[in-house]
């Protein structure tokens, strides 16, 4: 082993040791280079329109594939996962409306942003000065193939990643940095002949195993689709009104999941004894004050409502 090997293994050390204290539950790292397996994956989902209206999802091809368009000079990627599976959820019964457990508490993209961003400082502090960015899902970077490249778990079948130890209620978060750091490699798929989230898709949004059709899932249709939500599907939702977690939740691997330990993911008590008539009648003031930080902003009152009343007319 050379001494740069050594100094690399060191580097890789401290920075999953971090990455720990900052609050991460796994940290895997991968070479900064073209993803050349995704490539035509990517090309060919695109061209059968199966972003449907995410018209983002076809910008800057070349710089989702290549970290090395993001950041100038990249070696690194240094992938970072965190948990969310909540320990308190909304009521599941036939009369209740749901969310995904996603969407529980604090919008992700400020929780996330915040821990990479105090990573990075100690990456810094630690080895000078870096060339790095921190990703929070905000840019066009393929976080769950880079996760699976450093060896955070493998792309299931229901296209998440899974993870031996905690399943997939998890965010995925990276930085691409010019620091040489070592590299983990892949886990094998552990997903074998198993097709419950396949089969329990009410939308058949799966289309076939690791091939998920996003203007056919329900988190599409509830966040994505800004007009009327198609007849076709009606009766379909199974009650989820933003997002939807039924391929994880049928999922074996998630009889691993435990409780979050991060404060700010927590179900708020506004929102854990809504009833059906509370979402029926939810004026767009409760709409703010209960969703000001929360993913659930991202449909607006207006998308919220539009999924609600579609729901209910649809039972």
């Amino acid at each position: 082993m050379t001494s740069a090997d050594l100094v690399s293994q060191e580097r890789s050390g401290f920075v999953k040791m971090k990455a720990k204290e900052i609050g991460f539950d796994f940290c895997g790292i991968s070479r900064a280079e073209f993803l050349e397996g995704e490539a035509p994956r990517l090309e060919s989902w695109l061209s059968k329109g199966r972003n449907g209206q995410m018209g983002y999802m076809a910008n800057h091809f070349d710089k989702r594939l290549d970290p090395r368009k993001l950041v100038d000079g990249a070696k690194s990627v240094i992938s970072v996962l965190l948990n969310y599976y909540p320990e308190k959820q909304l009521p599941q019964g036939d009369e209740d409306l749901k969310i995904s457990k996603y969407a529980y508490g604090t919008d992700y993209h400020y929780v996330l942003k915040e821990k990479l961003s105090q990573l990075m400082l100690a990456i810094s502090e630690e080895v000078g000065e870096v060339n790095g960015r921190v990703f929070t899902d905000s840019a066009p970077v393929m976080d769950k193939a880079w996760a699976a490249k450093s060896g955070l778990g493998w792309v299931g079948k229901h296209s998440n990643l899974l993870n031996r130890e905690m399943g997939s209620f998890f965010f995925i978060g990276e930085i691409i940095c010019d620091l040489e750091l070592a590299p983990d490699g892949p886990v094998q798929d552990y997903c074998g002949t198993c097709t419950r989230c396949i089969d329990a898709c009410p939308t058949d949004a799966i289309t076939e195993p690791f091939v998920v059709d996003g203007s056919k899932c329900i988190s599409y249709y509830t966040i994505e689709l800004k007009e009327a939500i198609p007849q076709d599907v009606a009766g379909k939702f199974e009650n989820w009104i933003f997002g939807c977690d039924i391929c994880q939740d049928v999922c074996p691997w998630n009889r691993f999941s435990k409780p979050h330990s991060t404060p700010a993911f927590d179900l708020p008590e506004t929102l854990a004894g809504f009833k059906m008539s509370d979402w029926q009648e939810i004026t767009e003031e409760v709409f703010k004050e209960i969703f000001k930080r929360s993913p659930v902003k991202r449909a607006k009152f207006e998308g919220l409502k539009r999924n609600i009343n579609f729901v209910i007319s649809s039972k």
